[in-house]
């Protein structure tokens, strides 16, 4: 066993095969139960440490969603904005469309 300080480097997978106590279990790639000895804090191993709870404060939940944004064009502020620009420019063609109507009736334009 390697020793550096106080701290026992490599402990939890350096007991072998035939070793008693608690398996990862996690699945593999190959569809088989992981065989290295489990960590005590979450019964994993350090490969197979298991999913992230996810962030917990309003602080983290906030750097999650900034970091997977990845352009913005989808949110809802920006839905809103384009449907007031073409409401406006929907307005606008209408009143064009009434203006030369209007100037074709009077013999303005052909």
């Amino acid at each position: 066993m390697i020793v550096k300080g106080s701290v026992k480097i490599g402990i939890e997978w350096r007991f072998g095969a035939d070793w008693p106590g608690q398996r990862c279990g996690a699945k593999t790639r190959k569809g088989t139960a992981c065989q290295r000895p489990a960590n005590k804090k979450n019964g994993r191993c350090r490969l197979h440490g298991g999913a992230s709870t996810g962030p917990k404060t309003d602080a983290g939940r906030a750097m999650i969603a900034n970091a997977n944004t990845k352009h913005g064009k989808y949110t809802k502020d920006k839905i809103l904005k384009r449907k007031e620009d073409a409401k406006i420019s929907r307005e606008f063609w209408a009143r064009t469309k009434m203006i030369e109507i209007r100037l074709r009736a009077a013999g303005v334009i052909d």
